[in-house]
């Protein structure tokens, strides 16, 4: 072991040792690296600072994480280069990123990677704009004050108490001058409640419009030019800056999208994180984190208070509601009844079916249709949609046989193309099908069993002409509609903004969604609905949601009932009984089968471990020659930990025998099937 002596502070004295992290992404080279310091670059290295230096034959980029006053190892090489002596990795970004690596399998520089933007010279050069001090005065009312317990969490988050907390925020559109919902209007009283007790702040929300209009709010609130923000969207200058911002602690106020949860925020007072269940809060690259956790791991380390909010509660929220690491906050069901808009299933009785025997067949009954046309008379209408396009999803009239594309087996819809006329296409080659019949029973008649926003838009509209027809979906998303009678139909997650609140809102084919092969389809589906129902205006305004579904579903009846926490509290459950995540740890490995082959010959898993698979992912590989097969592996959550260090160990080793193939982990996947 080497030995430097470390300088006392004096003048000409300087650090000899600098630790590094490389960007080396090999498994068994995720360590840091001690490297000499040359007297020629002795004033310009600092904590965190990027530098370049020679590692195994190459340059390799890096950070200096530490100058110890003892190496590892006996022998040094040198320092190449300071690429800037602007720290950009903080020393208390360092435990989070390693912390981070550790509980997905992954390198400290796969974490890096995500945590720290690309330098930009010029800006980096520049001086920076100033950046007012928040000021927290004009904090608005409702919110978390109106909630149980709700103005005990602020008052702890103002003296500077660690205190973790999950908020089922009320599902109601507000009509008053401000129009802020009622979460938006909780996370600024705790960043409010942060800031008055002089502490930094991080928002963390799903997508740039959100970070938009809660950065606009803030900046309301806490004053113009205060609140800095993160995401994909910012040009590689504007991003930069304001990482720099926080990292100088000249932005105490950071709002961003998943990539802010690393960010150095100083003296961080809370962390707010809205709906979680959002899967763009998943990263999709290595080693696949996602803010929920990370955010939870930093409030843990920096001693902060933490706030999660959404209108539905995932399971993994309950399960630590559930073990008492998050204290719950909002309204009991019957009060959240009264003051959000009326739920109802368009056919929840006997009654009802005698009325119409046909509703339980129709895709719009006549409750559904009733609630469009009264909805009309008094504002716009939101139709929810599945799924985009015209006729998703095609069988043969005769015999019910699905569809495929007779060159590669996959799904065939309809597009339509005017006048009357549809084109059959593949949806994952492309190719147009003509002059089609089906191959087991000859008919050239066709049904449509999924129909799309377009379809339903165009039937819509001209059982209602006298109305202006809107139609959103991810292939043009409509960002807002008028206060005026519109109908509006949109798919998940591509709802306009209304003005002043929606008059009535229908959810169409509620049993698709609920079908899907997909562990979290119940989940998805509720979150989708509740966030339909807080775009809807309350009932004393009229307003009302009607879906169209298995009224007896138990999604559907806790949509009714307006109870996330029980809808939550059943969804763990089963998840416990069924043996998934979040009840059990579970490691998902993915690779074409000669390599996952291999990996499973080198991996030890512990001896309670269980394997399911592996199996051929479906649909994993459309246009591509080679399948990728995919291990899931579970264990005791209480045992979490030594699943993890052992999928680790065998990426490690079949890095260091350099064998041949890509294996993905992924440790709790959002996706199981």
């Amino acid at each position: 072991m080497m030995t430097i002596q470390q300088p006392d502070g004096g003048a000409g004295t300087h650090p000899g040792i600098a630790r590094l992290a490389l960007d080396v992404y090999l498994p068994h080279l995720d360590r840091f690296f001690d490297y000499s310091i040359p007297d020629r670059l002795a004033q310009q290295v600092q904590l965190g600072c990027r530098v370049r230096a020679r590692f195994a034959g190459r340059m390799a980029n890096g950070f200096v994480v530490g100058l110890p006053a003892r190496a590892e190892v006996d022998k040094l090489s040198p320092l190449d280069r300071v690429i800037s002596p602007e720290p950009v990795l903080l020393a208390q970004q360092v435990p989070l990123l390693r912390a981070v690596a550790d509980h997905y399998a992954g390198t400290f520089a796969d974490v890096m990677r995500l945590a720290v933007p690309p330098r930009h010279a010029a800006t980096e050069a520049a001086e920076q704009n100033p950046w007012p001090a928040p000021d927290a005065r004009e904090v608005p009312g409702g919110g978390l004050t109106e909630v149980d317990d709700g103005r005990r969490f602020l008052d702890a988050v103002g003296q500077s108490r660690p205190v973790r907390a999950h908020w089922c925020a009320l599902p109601r559109w507000r009509s008053d001058e401000s129009g802020l919902d009622d979460w938006t209007r909780g996370f600024v009283q705790a960043v409010g409640a942060a800031v008055g007790a002089g502490h930094g702040a991080l928002v963390i929300v799903p997508d740039v419009d959100q970070v938009r209009r809660m950065r606009d709010v803030l900046r309301a609130v806490l004053g113009p030019g205060c609140v800095a923000e993160l995401h994909s969207e910012l040009g590689p200058a504007a991003r930069y800056r304001n990482y720099l911002a926080v990292s100088r602690g000249q932005a105490r106020v950071l709002v961003g999208t998943r990539g802010a949860s690393y960010a150095p925020v100083h003296d961080l007072g809370v962390i707010c994180l809205w709906d979680d269940g959002d899967d763009l809060l998943s990263e999709p690259r290595a080693p696949y984190p996602h803010a929920r956790d990370v955010a939870a791991l930093r409030a843990a380390q920096e001693s902060c208070a933490l706030l999660f909010g959404s209108y539905a509660r995932t399971a993994e929220m309950q399960a630590w509601v559930s073990t008492g690491w998050l204290v719950p906050l909002g309204l009991a069901p019957a009060r959240t009844r009264r003051l959000a808009p009326p739920v109802r299933a368009a056919i929840d009785s006997d009654i009802d079916l005698q009325r119409d025997p046909m509703a339980a067949a129709a895709r719009v009954p006549k409750e559904a249709f009733e609630t469009i046309r009264t909805g009309l008379l008094s504002g716009p209408v939101l139709v929810q949609v599945p799924r985009a396009g015209y006729l998703v999803a095609l069988s043969c009239q005769r015999c019910r046989t699905p569809v495929r594309c007779p060159t590669c087996g996959g799904p065939v819809g309809a597009d339509r193309l005017g006048a009357g006329q549809r084109r059959l296409t593949c949806r994952w080659c492309g190719r147009s099908l003509n002059n089609w019949s089906c191959p087991v029973c000859g008919s050239r008649e066709l049904r449509a069993p999924v129909v799309g926003s377009q379809r339903t838009a165009e039937e819509l509209g001209r059982a209602f002409p006298s109305f202006r027809l809107v139609s959103s979906s991810a292939q043009k998303v409509v960002d807002q509609v008028g206060a005026t009678p519109a109908l509006v139909v949109a798919t998940p997650g591509a709802e306009p903004r209304p003005e002043a609140g929606y008059s009535a809102a229908v959810l169409l084919d509620a049993g698709l969604m609920l079908t899907r092969a997909d562990l979290r389809a119940a989940e998805e589906s509720y979150r989708r609905w509740l966030t339909v129902v807080s775009l809807v205006r309350s009932g004393d305004q009229g307003g009302t949601v009607s879906v169209v579904g298995p009224a007896e579903e138990r999604t559907v009846q806790a949509l009714v009932r307006l109870d996330p926490a029980g809808f939550a509290e059943r969804e763990l459950s089963d998840r416990q009984a069924a043996g998934f995540p979040p009840a059990v740890r579970m490691v998902a490995v993915e690779a074409d089968e000669k390599t996952l082959a291999d990996f499973r010959s080198v991996v030890e898993w512990p001896s309670d471990a269980q394997e399911l698979g592996p199996v051929p992912i479906a649909d994993s590989t459309p246009g591509s020659t080679e399948q990728l097969w995919r291990l899931m592996v579970r264990i005791d959550r209480t045992m979490g930990g030594e699943l993890i260090v052992a999928a680790r160990r065998a990426l490690s080793i079949r890095s260091a025998r350099k064998r041949p193939g890509a294996v993905r982990v992924r440790v709790d996947p959002i996706e199981l099937f």
